[in-house]
């Protein structure tokens, strides 16, 4: 839970309880909250399994990065309903929605820019695949020990396969020495990472998405003279970075279209659709992406899923 850790499944019910309300509030799909008391990977999967008949998909929350990857992909295969880590997907299709529209402000493109991520864990991991996914080359993630890289020891394995994928220069340095020239800082981390000395090292008109919920890497206000194009987590600050953008629409698109599973082509296609529901007359540094209540753009992200699943070839 936000702020407060893990304090067990029951504290978690209210929050998959709303979590179902907005399921239902904006796609019109049926949820039900299933909170185990479990954190065994082995016993999620089991329980998980054991649950299919029940279900047309699932919705997977909260679970800890390495963890996460090995429950998601071995569910993925094993079951013929879709599979969808939010913490990870979620965050990643509405990063991906919101850097277009920057870029949009800023006149860069995806291939040309260098983004520096800093959190490897579940969401870090999903956004830096779904961004080089979209066309972006130059990703370097930065966690405790700085830059994941190759050749640096004591990695699991989703960070060896970030360290396999990314980082084309071998950057070895810490969060604040890997920010100097980048074009995009995106936080998945902690509070109070970088400062504006930081931000005002960057490439021209930088970009930071800094999504800590609820404190930041970085407090807005303190770079607001400074970067183009400011994002967080929060609803009080403007581009509000919020999964329930994704999620209710990719699931009402993959049970429309009757799809076993979600593609990564899915999934750009649901960042694209958010993207394009805030027109050329309303893009701003101030706006670039939706409004959490923006009645529009559950069904454009549904029918984008439903065609990008059929033209993969993964419905029934």
């Amino acid at each position: 839970m936000l702020g407060l850790g893990d304090i067990g499944p029951e504290a978690a019910m209210p929050v998959m309880e709303g979590k179902a309300l907005l399921f239902k509030h904006f796609a019109g799909v049926d949820a039900f909250p299933v909170c185990i008391n479990t954190s065994n990977v082995e016993e999620i999967i089991e329980t998980v399994l054991r649950l299919e008949p029940t279900f047309g998909g699932i919705n997977l929350e909260d679970i800890a990065a390495p963890g996460a990857f090995e429950v998601e992909e071995r569910l993925d295969a094993a079951m013929d309903i879709p599979v969808f880590h939010d913490d990870q997907h979620g965050t990643a299709i509405v990063t991906l929605a919101a850097l277009e529209n920057a870029l949009r402000i800023v006149d860069k493109r995806m291939e040309d820019i260098r983004v520096v991520v800093a959190g490897v864990g579940a969401a870090g991991v999903a956004v830096s695949k779904i961004l080089m996914n979209a066309g972006v080359r130059n990703v370097v993630g930065c966690d405790r020990q700085g830059a994941v890289h190759l050749g640096r020891e004591g990695m699991n394995t989703s960070k060896q396969w970030f360290a396999e994928n990314t980082n084309p220069e071998g950057f070895d340095g810490s969060l604040s020495r890997a920010l100097p020239g980048a074009d995009v800082f995106i936080g998945l981390s902690g509070p109070n990472l970088i400062t504006p000395e930081d931000v005002s090292s960057m490439a021209d008109a930088p970009i930071v998405f800094a999504m800590a919920n609820p404190d930041p890497e970085i407090r807005p206000e303190l770079i607001r003279d400074i970067a183009a194009v400011i994002a967080t987590g929060r609803s009080d600050f403007p581009n509000q970075i919020n999964n329930v953008l994704a999620f209710p629409g990719v699931f009402r698109g993959a049970l429309d279209a009757g799809a076993k599973r979600v593609t990564e082509n899915m999934k750009v296609a649901a960042a694209r659709a958010i993207a394009s529901t805030v027109g050329e007359d309303e893009l701003a540094p101030d706006h670039i992406i939706p409004s959490v209540f923006h009645p529009g753009v559950a069904p454009a992200v549904a029918e984008a899923c439903a065609q990008a699943a059929r033209a993969d070839g993964v419905c029934r």
